[in-house]
């Protein structure tokens, strides 16, 4: 059963105990993530999340890794687009020692200027690795022609001009803006021993806010832009990532269209799966996906292929998204996916981590939770009509488009 306690300073823990397991896995989240940076902080809000396993007033930064394999345990970190999460799993018996590191971390990094050196160089390898692994970067350039100009669009790492300009003070002035209460969740889930919530309140409750700043501003809605990237690499296959306009995680069709995600490319039997791969054996990987903030989404499609079939490939999708608007969707393909979806979510059920995740980000985005049962329903309730609606509507606009190729020749 899941649980929530709202400490003093406004520090919002929601706990869910399951006492079959032995492990307990915690996150502290925070309500900050690339999309709030103004343009000359891009990529701090990922360096800050580097910087707080970089040492602190008791612990050095190899003491933080070494108390975590010492337990059998593993602490880590990410940040997206809307929120950054610090968290760990261990053992049960191990929870208050992984979140007193935790803690530590988050409240006592010292950030020195020689690490913040180092791990400046480290990022900048981060970001090398992605720019030489086409089939993320075409993901990066792709958000960068769906939204221009736009703090969500720009690349979560940063780039190697903005990260020379953080130091020390502008981390403080960050988080001093971000990283207050009101944006704090932690999330546990597992087999919670009896004290533990009370612990976990007497290290979060007492954080108070900086009184320097001035609560953060509302975020304008992001405006989805069609265009295209083209980008030549020393690559073997040529890459294409195509992008529309979906929605946010808050409408109330959203169930609707993670159904048409997984007729179009969300799974082996999806339509492009089957018909790139299986029929045509233009491409191993083909897929869709959708990415949801709290109010605006896209649909986002990839395939690979060696680059004399790259055009074929591009054809291809775009005849397939053709034949579900014209044709519409199938009652089988509605049920299967939707039967797919209900099993998924039970499967999650099996992990405390992803208990932990789910519950950490429904409190920040929605600050309520449905149980299962009502999750279930929902997905239940999604219908073929409104399922072939959004079909209609999304892919009537012109995509947002990603290539890269190899450098030897362009066949597009």
């Amino acid at each position: 059963m899941l649980q929530k306690r709202t400490s003093q300073n406004g520090v919002r823990i929601v706990f869910e105990h399951i006492p079959h397991v032995r492990s307990v896995a915690v996150g502290v989240w925070v309500d900050v993530g690339s999309r709030h940076e103004k343009p000359e902080e891009n990529g701090l809000t990922h360096f800050i999340e580097h910087m707080l396993f970089k040492g602190t007033a008791t612990r050095t930064a190899r003491q933080i890794a070494e108390e975590f394999d010492r337990i059998g345990g593993y602490v880590n970190a990410f940040t997206s687009k809307e929120q950054t999460c610090y968290y760990a799993k261990v053992l049960d018996h191990h929870a208050k020692h992984a979140i007193s590191v935790l803690a530590d971390m988050f409240f006592h990094s010292e950030f020195d200027e020689l690490e913040i050196d180092k791990e400046r160089q480290v990022v900048v390898e981060e970001i090398l690795m992605v720019e030489d692994t086409p089939d993320d970067d075409v993901h990066e350039q792709l958000w960068n022609v769906m939204y221009p100009n736009q703090s969500i669009g720009a690349s979560i790492l940063g780039t190697k001009s903005s990260l020379e300009t953080f130091d020390k003070d502008s981390i403080h002035q960050f988080m001093d803006h971000h990283y207050r209460p009101e944006h704090i969740v932690i999330s546990v889930a597992g087999n919670i021993q009896e004290g533990y919530i009370d612990y976990i309140d007497s290290l979060f409750g007492q954080f108070k806010p900086s009184s320097k700043l001035s609560e953060r501003d509302s975020m304008s809605i992001p405006i989805f832009s069609p265009g295209e990237s083209l980008k030549s690499r020393e690559t073997e296959q040529g890459h294409i990532c195509l992008g529309y306009p979906g929605l946010g995680v808050k409408d109330k069709h959203i169930y609707d269209l993670v159904v048409m995600n997984n007729i179009l490319g969300g799974n082996m039997s999806s339509r492009l799966f089957q018909e790139v791969r299986e029929e045509k054996a233009l491409a191993y990987s083909i897929y869709s996906y959708h990415s949801s903030s709290e109010d605006s989404g896209s649909v986002e499609i990839y395939g690979g292929t060696s680059n004399n079939q790259l055009q074929k490939l591009q054809d291809t999708i775009f005849e397939t998204i053709q034949k579900v608007v014209d044709e519409g969707v199938t009652d089988t393909e509605v049920n299967n996916a939707k039967e797919q979806l209900k099993g998924n979510l039970m499967l999650g059920l099996e992990s405390t981590n992803a208990r932990m995740s789910r519950n950490g980000k429904n409190e920040l985005i929605f600050k309520k939770h449905k149980t299962y049962d009502e999750v279930l329903q929902s997905i239940d309730e999604v219908h073929i009509h409104q399922v072939q609606k959004l079909v209609t509507e999304i892919f009537a606009n012109k995509p947002a488009v990603s290539i890269i190729t190899p450098k030897k020749d362009n066949p597009l």
